[in-house]
Parts: C-alpha cells; sequence; structure tokens
C-alpha cells in the first residue's frame, strides 16, 4: 500500500475553500457601501476563521467577489464594535492596525492590497526569485533590482517555501486600482459602540499583466477560469483566554502566521452568469 506524499504547506488541501464569482448586474459605484443590487445578491464568504487554527472568531467578517469586463469588485463585511484607525499616509504599515488585506496570485507573482477604517492603502507585489529571469521581471525596470522599495523576501512564518525566496517590490502599485470604506459608527470613538465597516474595491484588469504573463491567462477572465486569492482580517486585539485568537483571521486558514502561501489562497472560479441570475 503506497501513501501519498506528504504536502509541504502547513494547511491540507480539502480544506482551501472555493467560491464562484459571478458578473456584477451593472458597473458598481466604487463608494464603500455596498449597497447596489449586485452586492446584495452576491454570495458571501463563510465567516473568517482564525489564520493560524482557523477556529471561529470573535467578530464577524466576510467577503464577496464579482467581475465585469473593465473591473474584479471585491467587497468585505467587517464587524467591528470600537473602529479605530489612525494612518492615512498610502503604504504605511497598514497591517499594524485594524485592516483588511487581499491576495491575488498569478502562477509566478502575486499581489497585496491592504486597507484600514480610514481608507488608507498599502499595496505590494512579490515575485518568485526562481521566475525572475525566465518570466521577463528582470528586462523590466520597474521590478530592477535597485528599485526604490525592493527589497528580498521569505515569507513571514512559513520560510520553507518549495519555491525559494521571492523578490518584493514595495513601492509597486496597481495602474487604476479604486477603493472607499464607509464607517457604520464613529471612528477613533470609544465612547460609544459601532456596527463596523465595509469596503469596496474595484482593481482593472488592465493592470495585472503581470499576474497573468506566466501562464497566458486571460484578462478579463473566461467562463470557468480559476485564479487564488487571499481575504483576511488583522486586529490589533486578541479575543480574551481561554480562546485562541491569533489576531489574523482569513476566508480560510493557512495553519501558520503567514499570508504570503498562495497554494492556500481560496480557489475562485469565474462565471459569465450575472448575479442573481444563475440557477
Amino acid at each position: 500500500m503506497t501513501t501519498a506524499p506528504a504536502s509541504p504547506f502547513p494547511w491540507p488541501e480539502e480544506k482551501i475553500a472555493h467560491y464562484t464569482a459571478f458578473r456584477a448586474r451593472e458597473p458598481l459605484t466604487i463608494d464603500g457601501k455596498l449597497d447596489e443590487a449586485s452586492w446584495r445578491m452576491a454570495p458571501r464568504s463563510p465567516r473568517f476563521v482564525d489564520l493560524i487554527t482557523g477556529r471561529p472568531t470573535i467578530h464577524d467578517t466576510r467577503a464577496a467577489v464579482l467581475w465585469d469586463d473593465t473591473y474584479l469588485y471585491v467587497g468585505y463585511w467587517v464587524e467591528e464594535p470600537f473602529v479605530e484607525a489612525r494612518l492615512t499616509e498610502q503604504d504605511s504599515l497598514i497591517w499594524s492596525e485594524n485592516d483588511v488585506e487581499l491576495f491575488i496570485a498569478g502562477k509566478d507573482a502575486y499581489y497585496e492590497f491592504e486597507i484600514n477604517a480610514l481608507g488608507t492603502i498599502y499595496e505590494a507585489l512579490f515575485l518568485f526569485e526562481d521566475a525572475y529571469e525566465r518570466g521577463g521581471f528582470s528586462a523590466d525596470r520597474q521590478f530592477s533590482r535597485n528599485a526604490p522599495g525592493f527589497k528580498p523576501w521569505n515569507g513571514v512564518g512559513f520560510t520553507t517555501h518549495p519555491r525559494g525566496p521571492r523578490l518584493g517590490f514595495f513601492n509597486w502599485d496597481l495602474p487604476g486600482i479604486k477603493s472607499a470604506v464607509s464607517v457604520d459608527g464613529t471612528i477613533n470613538d470609544s465612547s460609544d459602540r459601532d456596527r463596523g465597516w465595509t469596503v469596496e474595491l474595484a482593481l482593472p484588469w488592465s493592470g495585472m499583466g503581470w499576474l497573468a504573463k506566466a501562464d497566458g491567462r486571460a484578462l478579463p477572465p473566461k467562463h470557468g477560469d480559476t485564479w487564488r486569492m487571499d481575504f483576511s482580517r488583522f486586529n490589533t486585539y486578541k479575543e480574551a483566554k481561554p480562546a485562541e485568537d491569533s489576531g489574523g483571521w482569513a476566508w480560510n486558514a493557512h495553519g501558520i502566521w503567514d499570508s504570503h502561501i498562495p497554494e492556500l489562497f481560496p480557489y475562485i472560479h469565474f462565471s459569465d452568469a450575472v448575479v442573481g441570475t444563475e440557477s
């Protein structure tokens, strides 16, 4: 009797989420409110779980994905009784506050986006070093090892990725991205209780050329195409003991404190069906 080889990754394949992204009914206004018919009809993710253990979390967090020929749309619903954010400068260390995050993976590169409740954003692009030459990245000035914001990258908690190290470009911005936040409460005021906040993103397919290049995936996607994307939330607070709250929550767990593992990102399957009309 033979046994399957052990996975090199810290979370099992069978526990990785799958989701169908439907077409938006109309072009969406990016105001953070998530009140259009398309968002009301879009299937939401399950409640986010602890990034390490996969256990339930104290506050509700969910995400949804829509698309059209121009944009990938992502929405987040964030329950938070005391909404707080202080950082206002783009590319500040947003992950050091309460934030939500999106990762989009290509074959040889992946993009990271973070946003806080003030709408301040952080972006970065990561390339697997084994693809730097053969993937054509080295020939583009924006990916020079001398480019502002460049530094070698080897993950956070999972530093033994089978493909080896990555190259991080921390000044890289996705062209044409739109983002907005709507707060249901009073931000930075602990004298009352808030409901939380919502986030709305529109990411143009035209800006994802480097993510799609290695395997020639279609931009926009074709019906049946599958992308890998990660959706997470990080908090400066943790639920009181005896709860095991890492402070990082995600659509599906990673089994370790590290969002930089594309092989553990949820599978996003694109459908040509318009949201609300699917059978």
